[in-house]
Order: structure tokens, then C-alpha cells, then sequence
């Protein structure tokens, strides 16, 4: 938007308009009072977001206002519209949680919190901060739905008006709603939204290809009206000749499903014959069951395609029975034939329950499906350490294909696409996962890789004695089957790694002190609250020493130091010695890249082992002294250590061979090169070496032999 068009509009006015209509449409549905506290919501996030502009030039509150105005399409209640107008404030603005509660309530200011990002806190990379944010979300989406449901208007109007960011963000955010909230919306039934979410990402993501397909669409819509007209005539005709009472509404595919089906199945838009679908919205369920042998009658069914979602609804409570028909002139013809109450699950969800308070078991039972969804998030989220690993977790989990298989009872287990006996054994309960053994599928014993299809009745056979296996994790494919594997094979291998732990700190303490030390909890406690994390059992740091994080002789150094500050003695304790070859426990900085022969200073990094740098690398000033550690080198020498050198030259023909072959006669390997201009004059290069060598005696040497080549001005350490 212009400058001079942004000083022409009137954006109090628009402002005052947009709230007027907002508040109007809400007082459709709630009740005065509601609406009085809406305005005070609006009130006080106009005046926190005061100043604030997006990116389009509009004021900040223009957004809040737009999503809490979706909203009320919904009939949200007036607690999400009122975290709707507010979802920012906490974020963007110096409004805190505890004015929300002391303003709106503990609920509303709940709502809001679970909106905001953690963006004040520091991660090592985006992929950490967006799992973790998205951690915080779907929890609090699991203690309240209307979290996500304000989070999708949120998401859908961001997307709505994306066009005013920069290319690369544009890019992130689509393929963000790609992966992450077009799912959700799809898996608590929010249909619509789901399919706009779609088109809008594939706009952004893939911008030609979507104007092309808009474009064939378009056209498409002209020559086929002919044979849609002509199938609604014909449909209409034989649902009155059977006296079933129903509504026909003709359907476009968006054209995200269109562009996928392309992809999937190598076809041209012209091959795609079914972009064009029917529904039929009939009173009850026994009239869908007529519809369907109505429609069979008038169009013979594809064979396969034919699903019945009513007797065995999808996960997320969608009911409906699908079939492809062979329409007029060879045309494919979907339809979708269901009742009133299951069209509003489909187009709505769980966002029915606001819209629709009828108490009909279509719509309770969409609710107590995304229940069960959520309380599955839950126990993922219990057995996931990290964000990121959860974050994956729920990845797998959203992806809409899924499987439908029985219990030897009869009970319907919902698993996704291509799971085996094993997902389900852990979709019935962790413990069968954990001792499961073997599978019959259908009566017949399988592996545990097997594919299950639609229909398999599963029966696991369980051991006391068994446990997972970590080859289970090459095929499962549910998230909590995932989790709960990762989970257990974690706290087996962090037990054996703690019993290893143990025996290499006694040996160390063994080893280092003089008079026998007495490994007590005390001592343990005291180690933890020096040097430890809050609340960490003593097990974690003998795992640590175990697997190599930690180095033993470190941790016995500090309980000496500890043990004699609490028996009053003092306790002198020569350097660590230091190889170089001790893997992850000991790490060499790759800021000053030390090597045998220089003065060198431990760093001890919690979790991380012992950091190595040269006693003048100006890092180590800004280490607290209490994490400082005097270490020396050993004096085997049994590996090689990075450097690196530069070198000022003449830029003559045949220099950098020559310098090369000097490096190699002082028995030294060069990692890598590369060169560049100085600013000494013309005919000079930098050139930079990294090389391997044995100390700094080593150096030397290296060093010496370049400095008698003729074209070499200097050389040195860097």
C-alpha cells in the first residue's frame, strides 16, 4: 500500500466501523453483559497495540479484530472471542498475565498465554524455538480446544494477508501451515479451513503453478457446466422417483487436492476428470443408505471406491459415505452422500459444538474423538524429552491418511497409514507395545512389519519377558508407537550408562586421592547444587560420565575439592592431563584451536564435558572462575591437531605448489586452502592454510621451512 493511500484512508473510522459490526454480530448469540466485556477486550488491545502497524501499513488491531470477527461464524463463546481480540497482546505489547486475570478472569488470561510465542527466551536454532513454542500450544490446546480454534482464525487471516511480507518469509510461513496447521485443522474437523489453509499455502509456496491451475480450472468450469448441469438434473430426478427428501450441491476440489493428484499419479490437468464432486444432504441415516442405492441405480459405481464412513467414522468424527460413479460420457463422478448433522461436522468440526448446541450424538461424538486425540497428545508429550523430538512426534501424527483396523472385540482402532501390529499394540496400551511379540492379523500369525489394511482384526501376543526392539523404529509409524520406544530404549541406555558412570568416577576418585573417599549423598547433593541443574538426580551425571559427556577425572576433582571444603581440609589436586583423543567428554575450542605445547585453561561446560582453550584466547576472560580447570597435555603423542596459518606471498606462478610442498616435507597435512586480496599493495595474496600437526614444536618447524621460500613474506600462527 502507498504512502499517499495510506494517509487518504481513515482508519479510526474503519477501525470504529469493523468493531461496531463485530460487537453487533456477537450480540446475535450472547448475552449482554458478554458483549459489554468484549468491548472492554477491544478496548484495551486497540490501546495496547496503539502505535503498532503491520506490515501492509494498516494498525496493528485491525488483525485481533478480524480473527475475533471469524469467529463469531463459529459462535465462539465469548471467552475465545475475548483471547481472540487479546491473542497479542502478551507478546507484542507490555500487558502482562497477571492485569489479563485481574481484568478478564483466570480462563480468558489462560487462553491468551497459550496463544503467545516463548520468542523472549534464547534457543540454539529456529527449529528448537519453533518446537518449543509449538510444544506450549498443543498443550495448552489439549487443557482447552479453543486455544487452536483461535490460533486457526489467527493462522488463516496471517495467511489471508501475506502478500505484504518479504519472499523468504512468505515461504516459511506457508510451508509452515502446510505442514503443521493445515492438518490440525483437517484432524479436529475444521474442513473449510483446512482447504483454504491449502490453497492459500500452494499460492505462496508454489506461485506460477498455482496461477496456471487456477487459470485451467477457470476454464474447465465453462466446458464441463454442460455435464454437471446434466448430472444435477439426473440426481435430482431419481432422489424424487424415490421419494428421498434431499439437497444437491454441486462441489469444486480445491486446487491444492488437484495439484497433489497431479503430482501423485504423473497426470496433466487435462487426465484429471474428477475436479468436480456432488454432495447429498439427506434427514437421516437410513435415507443415506437409499440415496446410495438410488445413485448406484441411476450411474454404475467404480469398483473399490466405494467407502462408508458413517458405520466406521475418520478420526476426527467426519461421517459420510463416498462413492465414484461412471457419469455421462465416461465422466468420473464423486459423491458424498450424508445427513444434516454429519454436513456440520464435516464443514465445522469441533467448532459444531458452539455452532450447533442440539446435543446430537453426530456432533458429540466428533468432540469425544478429538478428546481422545488430544489425551493421545498428552502421553506422547510424557514419554518426549525434547520439543523437537515431541514436534515430530506430532508431525507423524497429523497426516490425514489413516487405517481402520478391529480388536478381537470388535473395537475400532484409528492408526495412520501404512501401520503395522506393533502401532497398534502401543495404540491399545504402552505396556502390550512394550511385551509384544508377535501379531495375528485375521487369524493368521504375520510379522510385526506387516501393513495392516482397513477391516484386519489384530490380536497381539504378548511375554512378560519381552521388550521393544530398536528395529521396531524403522517401521512403525504412529507417533506414540515412536515415543514410547524412543522413551524406553532412553531409560534403558541411561541406566547401563550410569552403572558404567559409576564404576569410572570410583576408579577416577581411586586414582586422585590419597586418603579413601567416601561417596555419600551428601556429597552428591552438594556436587548437583555447585554444579549441576536443578533438581537433577545424581544418576544423570554418572550417565553422563558414561556415555562420554562428562570426564570422569573432572567430576572426582570436584567432590575432593568439595569433601575437603566440608571437612576443612585443603585439598591441592595437580592439573588434568589432557590427550586430545577423549571424543565428546573433552572438545578443543575452535576459537584459538590449541595444540600440545601451549598454555591451555579447561572450561567445564554443564553436560558438555571439558572445553579446551589456549591460556590467551580472550573467551576465556568472560568464564566465571568457579568453571575454570587447570589442564595440561599428555605427553604421548597419538593424534594429529588442527591450526591454522596464514601466509603473505608474492602472487607468482607456481608459489602455492611450492609452499604446499614445503608444508609436506615438514610432515604436516594440509585440511584445506583458500586465498585472498590484500590491502598491502599489487602482486600480494593471503593465503590461508588449515593443517594438522603434531604440537607447537611441530608448528614451528612448519612454519620455519615456509619462511626460507623466496616468495614468502611472512607466516604465522592464526
Amino acid at each position: 500500500m502507498s504512502a499517499d493511500l495510506s494517509a487518504i484512508i481513515d482508519y479510526e473510522a474503519m477501525i470504529d466501523a469493523d468493531a461496531a459490526a463485530f460487537l453487533e454480530a456477537a450480540a446475535r448469540y450472547l448475552r449482554p453483559e458478554d458483549v459489554q466485556l468484549l468491548r472492554q477486550a477491544f478496548e484495551l488491545s486497540r490501546a495496547a497495540h496503539e502505535g503498532q502497524t503491520r506490515k501492509s501499513g494498516e494498525p496493528y488491531i485491525t488483525h485481533p479484530l478480524a480473527v475475533a470477527t471469524m469467529l463469531t461464524e463459529w459462535r465462539l463463546d465469548v471467552q475465545g472471542l475475548a483471547a481472540a481480540l487479546l491473542h497479542d497482546v502478551l507478546e507484542d505489547t507490555g500487558v502482562t498475565k497477571p492485569t489479563l486475570v485481574e481484568k478478564f478472569g483466570r480462563t480468558i488470561a489462560d487462553l491468551v498465554d497459550g496463544l503467545s510465542k516463548l520468542e523472549r527466551l534464547e534457543y540454539q536454532t529456529k527449529e528448537t524455538a519453533q518446537a518449543e513454542n509449538f510444544r506450549k500450544m498443543v498443550l495448552a490446546m489439549a487443557r482447552d480446544i479453543r486455544v487452536i480454534i483461535v490460533k486457526l482464525a489467527d493462522r488463516l487471516h496471517n495467511m489471508r494477508t501475506l502478500d505484504a511480507m518479504r519472499e523468504d518469509k512468505r515461504q516459511r510461513i506457508a510451508l509452515e501451515t502446510l505442514e503443521i496447521y493445515a492438518p490440525i485443522a483437517n484432524r479436529i474437523g475444521l474442513n473449510k479451513v483446512y482447504r483454504e489453509l491449502q490453497d492459500l499455502a500452494f499460492k505462496h509456496l508454489h506461485p506460477h503453478r498455482y496461477h496456471v491451475l487456477s487459470k485451467a480450472v477457470r476454464a474447465a468450469r465453462g466446458n464441463r457446466r454442460e455435464v454437471v448441469s446434466k448430472i444435477l438434473h439426473s440426481v435430482s430426478q431419481k432422489l424424487v422417483e424415490c421419494n428421498i427428501e434431499a439437497t444437491i450441491k454441486g462441489r469444486e476440489k480445491n486446487l491444492f487436492s488437484i495439484y497433489k493428484k497431479m503430482q501423485e499419479k504423473h497426470l496433466s490437468f487435462s487426465e484429471v476428470l474428477d475436479i468436480y464432486g456432488f454432495r447429498v444432504i439427506v434427514n437421516d441415516v437410513p435415507s443415506c443408505y437409499l440415496a446410495l442405492g438410488a445413485l448406484h441405480s441411476l450411474y454404475k459405481p467404480i469398483p473399490g471406491k466405494f467407502k462408508d464412513y458413517i458405520a466406521i467414522p475418520k478420526g476426527n468424527g467426519y461421517q459420510s459415505l463416498h462413492t465414484t460413479l461412471f457419469g455421462p460420457y465416461g465422466t468420473p463422478v464423486e459423491m458424498q452422500i450424508r445427513t444434516r448433522e454429519m454436513n456440520s461436522v464435516a464443514e465445522a468440526g469441533v467448532a459444531s459444538h458452539w455452532m450447533y448446541k442440539s446435543g446430537d450424538a453426530s456432533l458429540d461424538a466428533a468432540h469425544q474423538r478429538t478428546h481422545q486425540w488430544l489425551q493421545s497428545i498428552l502421553d506422547i508429550q510424557a514419554e518426549s524429552d525434547d520439543a523437537v523430538e515431541f514436534f515430530e512426534h506430532i508431525k507423524i501424527d497429523l497426516f490425514p491418511d489413516e487405517v481402520y483396523v478391529f480388536t478381537p472385540k470388535g473395537k475400532i482402532i484409528v492408526l495412520p497409514q501404512g501401520s503395522t501390529p506393533v502401532d497398534f499394540a502401543y495404540a491399545v496400551h504402552t505396556d502390550i507395545g512394550h511385551r509384544c511379540i508377535a501379531a495375528r492379523v485375521n487369524h493368521s500369525l504375520m510379522p510385526l512389519r506387516t501393513v495392516l489394511r482397513n477391516g484386519d482384526t489384530v490380536e497381539v501376543i504378548t511375554s512378560t519377558q519381552s521388550k521393544p526392539n530398536p528395529s521396531w523404529l524403522s517401521f512403525v509409524q504412529s507417533g506414540r508407537a515412536r515415543s514410547c520406544i524412543r522413551n524406553y530404549l532412553k531409560s534403558l541406555q541411561h541406566e547401563e550408562a550410569a552403572q558404567l558412570g559409576e564404576r569410572l568416577l570410583k576408579q577416577a576418585v581411586s586414582a586422585l586421592a590419597s586418603t579413601p573417599l567416601t561417596l555419600d549423598d551428601a556429597l552428591h547433593a552438594a556436587y548437583l547444587t555447585q554444579y549441576g541443574e536443578k533438581d537433577q538426580p545424581f544418576d544423570d551425571v554418572l550417565a553422563d560420565i558414561g556415555v562420554g559427556k562428562l570426564l570422569p577425572i573432572v567430576v572426582a576433582r570436584r567432590l575432593a575439592e568439595l569433601a575437603g571444603e566440608r571437612t576443612g581440609e585443603n585439598v591441592h589436586i595437580g592439573p588434568v592431563t589432557i590427550r586430545g583423543n577423549e571424543g565428546g567428554a573433552v572438545q578443543l575450542a575452535t576459537c584459538c584451536h590449541p595444540i600440545p605445547g601451549d598454555d591451555i585453561l579447561g572450561v567445564i561446560t554443564k553436560g558438555q564435558g571439558l572445553l579446551v582453550h589456549r591460556v590467551v584466547c580472550p573467551n576465556t576472560k568472560r568464564v566465571d572462575h568457579d568453571k575454570l580447570l587447570d589442564v595440561t597435555w599428555d605427553s604421548t603423542k597419538e593424534r594429529m591437531f588442527g591450526v591454522n596459518i596464514s601466509i603473505l606471498a608474492r602472487n607468482e606462478r607456481g608459489a602455492l605448489a611450492e609452499i604446499a610442498t614445503a608444508i609436506s616435507q615438514a610432515s604436516a597435512n594440509i585440511e584445506s586452502v583458500d586465498t585472498q586480496d590484500t590491502h598491502v599493495g599489487d602482486g600480494f595474496i593471503h593465503i590461508h592454510f588449515r593443517l594438522q600437526v603434531e604440537s607447537l614444536a611441530h608448528l614451528g618447524k612448519v612454519l620455519n621451512e615456509v619462511q626460507q621460500i623466496d616468495v614468502v613474506q611472512q607466516a604465522e600462527r592464526r
